[in-house]
């Protein structure tokens, strides 16, 4: 069972490889007068956003206007100029008037080995976004601009897209997630800036719309094993998020990675937009085939789906997926430990994991996995993780209890063992959080508990 689909699966081992030949945690940088937006960091992981008026007001705008309001963000006022672009997916090559925002320069408290950026945006018709990133290393030298994604919400205008074969010799970008490429040499990411580039058809009066803009920097250590956190929900708690199987998709739109194992990341995430109360309309679901069950999992396929990766695991598109619906925002980090996730899912907030493990490390799943992404919906009152595990082979069985020790290890760790007794990757934690624009006051306060303002 890989929640990443056959093909895309070395890429993630490529990074947490990476991860794992850290020797530890590099030693945090002295605090730094903070750029426009805020930072937040937790052990290890340092995430910046931008998503306030005075955030975007910091950047440096060409042909691009800040808005303000209940959800303040970036807009294309007037072309800074026009370019072409060639769609390596359809071969359609199309002039697009285009303006520019980029951030300050960021100096993470955590020198990074990895980091990862993620967005929310409206594109309507006849637009779309680049997303870049340019890191300077801590020798003082300095990386390319790095595409981090070529984005729409829809895929009549380009095909939504991530960048393969990007490198300096010193780092890469594995599709969504630019990465030191020998971290036990000492290099690290000691600073870097984003760049937006925002794309309309010439003469077009829309235009993308993005209201926030987030960087995870991480420097995870080399673990095998994690230390066990300790319960921490008196009681435990259980949130009525739906139950989606993945795989009563199989053999399902062949051109959207074949459903089944391949989507356990579109699933998840739409499992958790729905708790939220959004979802696609009857008629954005006419197309999908009405003998189809749950066809809004089809849709969430089609809309997370990287023609690059060829499947639906890109971390940031499926964050872009759920801001796509009416005042949800999107966010990829790391946690470091269930004790987060305890605080989350105590103020109603469900969480996404990502992991990978040999059938007998998780008690009840029944597989093992290069990588798989499931929901944390709760917690029993002995502290172990009630998920909704995607791979169920229906719904009524995507409800899982799963032993803590055991969940937390797997979900933690940058290396692990695997069937033939090969050492190789995990995650180091990583998760997806969706959350809508309006918090009360536990939700802020939980969200900042794990490094998200």
């Amino acid at each position: 069972m890989t929640g990443n689909g056959s093909r895309p699966t070395p890429r993630r081992t490529v990074i947490a490889a990476a991860l794992g030949t850290a020797a530890g945690l590099t030693a945090a940088a002295p605090a730094a007068a903070l750029p426009a937006g805020r930072a937040t960091t937790t052990g290890c992981v340092d995430h910046h956003a931008w998503s306030r008026h005075g955030d975007w007001c910091g950047g440096t705008a060409q042909g691009v206007r800040v808005i303000a309001g209940a959800c303040p963000g970036v807009v294309l006022s007037h072309p800074a100029g026009t370019t072409e672009y060639t769609d390596p997916h359809t071969g359609t090559t199309a002039a697009w008037d285009y303006a520019t925002w980029t951030s300050p320069v960021v100096r993470p408290a955590v020198p990074a080995t990895e980091a990862v950026v993620a967005w929310n945006a409206h594109t309507p018709a006849g637009t779309w976004l680049q997303i870049e990133l340019q890191a300077t290393y801590t020798d003082g030298a300095t990386s390319p601009w790095y595409v981090m994604g070529r984005w729409a919400s829809g895929d009549a205008d380009i095909r939504r897209t991530s960048v393969d074969g990007q490198t300096d010799g010193r780092s890469s970008v594995w599709t969504d997630t630019l990465s030191v490429d020998d971290p036990a040499e000492g290099l690290r990411l000691a600073a870097y800036q984003v760049r937006l580039t925002l794309h309309r058809a010439p003469g077009c009066a829309l235009t993308p719309t993005v209201w926030r803009l987030g960087v995870m920097a991480s420097d995870v250590p080399d673990r095998f094993e994690v230390p066990p956190s300790v319960p921490g929900l008196p009681g435990g708690r259980e949130l009525a998020v739906p139950c989606y199987s993945q795989n009563t998709h199989i053999g399902q739109y062949p051109e959207y990675d074949n459903g089944g194992e391949a989507w356990c990341s579109p699933t998840s995430s739409q499992m958790i937009v729905e708790y939220w109360g959004r979802g696609p309309t009857a008629g954005e679901l006419a197309w999908v085939d009405p003998e189809y069950d749950d066809p809004q999992v089809c849709h969430a396929a089609r809309f997370t789906y990287d023609y690059q990766y060829e499947g639906c695991g890109n971390w940031p598109f499926n964050a872009a997926y759920a801001a796509t619906y009416r005042d949800l925002r999107g966010v990829v980090t790391r946690l470091d430990g269930l004790s987060g996730a305890e605080r989350l899912v105590a103020a109603g907030i469900p969480l996404i994991t990502s992991q990978s493990f040999v059938k007998s490390e998780l008690d009840g799943a029944g597989y093992g996995t290069a990588g798989h992404l499931m929901t944390v919906i709760g917690f029993t009152a002995e502290g172990d993780v009630i998920a909704n595990d995607p791979a169920g082979p229906s719904n009524a069985t995507v409800r899982r209890v799963y032993k803590r020790r055991q969940f937390e290890n797997i979900w933690l760790r940058t290396k692990r063992y695997n069937d033939t007794g090969k050492v190789v990757s995990g995650t180091g934690g990583v998760c997806y959080l969706y959350f809508p624009a309006r918090l009360n006051a536990s939700q802020k306060r939980a969200l900042a508990s794990v490094g998200v303002c």
